[in-house]
């Protein structure tokens, strides 16, 4: 059994025990409230009546809250839970309006029975408020564990009861020391607490039935996505709550440059800090380009967005008498006419000029982009002389042996050289790019069977 399931089923069993404890006080107070007569006896059983219905609610919503997404319920039905919990308010609210004339009636002399408080009402009476504060305690509990504001809304009802017993026996009390009224009083009391609880509880569910953004969680998971991606520019947040899940919408700018495979991993990353926070989180984050702070990045993002663009590269600035110009290559698919390319960038050029408006010269280099073709592995005797000719390149360039080295042959019978040397850690980026472009080189110039040499770097150590 998962989880999620483990604490449905545990919110399905504290639910089924409140029922049970529901049939037991609604008897226990009714049988007493009737044999002597108490008004605040038989207003706790009617409270307590309405905990039934309500407890059924809560069973009931708790079943159809488990139940997984649908087509027509894509978020899930856990706001079942909030509805149940406002069908509650709506029944506490009447028992209260019945509760209150009652007792106005008897305290204005039109309701007129005597109040016998015998012995075993005031038991009766003990024996329920000892149930309402473990119900009341372990539900509670349950609610802070499980998440769910049907139990929350249980306990809070509870708790009411509890309040609402002690205070009929309090007036019973004082019928035995021959106030008549108090159990009255008592009773309007009970009604008051009815009353209070039940705004309490409807508020709270109209707020999430209406989407109101849950404060403390919306914190939270902004602040996890600052401390997950500080560079990133968080445009939107909007959060939601149903049956103690959230639903997290977030919006997020990355630079404008940034590839598909980045901009994707910071959303995962931003998706992961959220759930780490909130961990009954539903996220989902949308990316979009930031805002281009330097002309490299504006240039980019503008010739990237041109339909029919595959990819974009060697993008240089150049400033000359004190105005940037820039050049790049373009690579566009290796089947369009030459016709058909040029409109292309023509179409390049002027949304970089719109998104760079400062630049002089835009010069565009079109190249076809690569299509995959067949290639083989040669035969490691065929290729002697070329692997002694490029570990005798690497040794000289490097002072080392080379750490790896693969043969490709093309279809054209040429080689492409796979090789993998080693350079200093802290040497530069820049020369380490220098010192693998001269190993290159050379390979080609002693190795003219080799067409191509792809270098990786890699730290020494």
């Amino acid at each position: 059994m998962s989880t999620w399931e483990g604490s449905h089923a545990g919110e399905q069993r504290t639910a089924l025990l409140s029922v049970f404890a529901a049939v037991a006080l609604v008897a226990l107070k009714l049988g007493a409230g009737l044999a002597s007569g108490s008004l605040g006896l038989v207003a706790e059983a009617l409270h307590s009546g309405t905990d039934l219905v309500a407890a059924l609610l809560t069973l009931f919503a708790i079943r159809v809250a488990i139940r997984p997404p649908d087509r027509e319920h894509p978020y899930g039905h856990g706001k079942a839970e909030h509805l149940a919990a406002l069908g509650e308010a709506a029944f506490l609210v009447l028992a209260s309006v019945f509760i209150a004339v009652q007792s106005v009636r008897r305290l204005t002399g039109d309701g007129g029975a005597e109040v016998d408080a015998a012995w075993y009402t005031l038991v009766v009476l003990v024996v329920v408020i000892g149930i309402d504060a473990s119900r009341a305690t372990v539900s509670w509990r349950a609610s802070k564990r499980y998440a769910s504001p049907a139990l929350a809304s249980n306990a809070l009802h509870f708790a009411g009861d509890l309040v609402g017993s002690v205070a009929v026996l309090i007036g019973l009390l004082v019928v035995r020391a021959g106030v008549q009224e108090g159990d009255a009083i008592a009773a309007l009391v009970v009604a008051v607490l009815v009353v209070v609880a039940a705004a309490r509880l409807a508020r709270g569910n109209v707020e999430v039935l209406m989407d109101r953004a849950p404060q403390a969680a919306a914190e939270a998971a902004r602040q996890a996505i600052a401390r997950a991606e500080p560079g990133v520019e968080l445009r939107r947040l909007r959060v939601r709550e149903a049956a103690g899940s959230y639903f997290v919408d977030a919006v997020i700018g990355i630079r404008p440059d940034a590839a598909v495979g980045q901009g994707h991993a910071r959303a995962d990353t931003v998706e992961a800090a959220v759930r780490r926070e909130l961990p009954r989180a539903d996220v989902v984050v949308h990316v979009e380009p930031g805002r281009g702070h330097s002309v490299r990045e504006r240039v980019h993002a503008a010739a990237a967005g041109v339909e029919g663009v595959r990819e974009v590269h060697n993008v240089r600035v150049l400033t000359v008498a004190g105005r940037p110009e820039v050049t790049l290559h373009l690579k566009l698919p290796a089947a369009l006419s030459l016709d058909a390319a040029h409109g292309v960038t023509t179409d390049v050029e002027r949304a970089i000029r719109a998104a760079a408006p400062e630049l002089t010269v835009v010069h565009t280099h079109i190249e076809p982009l690569a299509v995959a073709r067949d290639g083989a592995e040669p035969t490691p005797d065929d290729t002697t002389a070329e692997r002694e000719e490029i570990a005798d390149v690497v040794r000289a360039r490097t002072g080392r042996e080379p750490l790896g080295l693969q043969l490709r042959e093309r279809q054209d019978g040429r080689l492409v050289a796979l090789l993998t040397v080693c350079v200093a850690a802290d040497e530069p980026l820049g020369e380490a790019h220098r010192l693998a472009t001269e190993v290159e080189q050379e390979v080609r110039r002693r190795a003219p069977a080799i067409a191509d040499v792809v270098v990786h770097t890699e730290p020494a150590g």
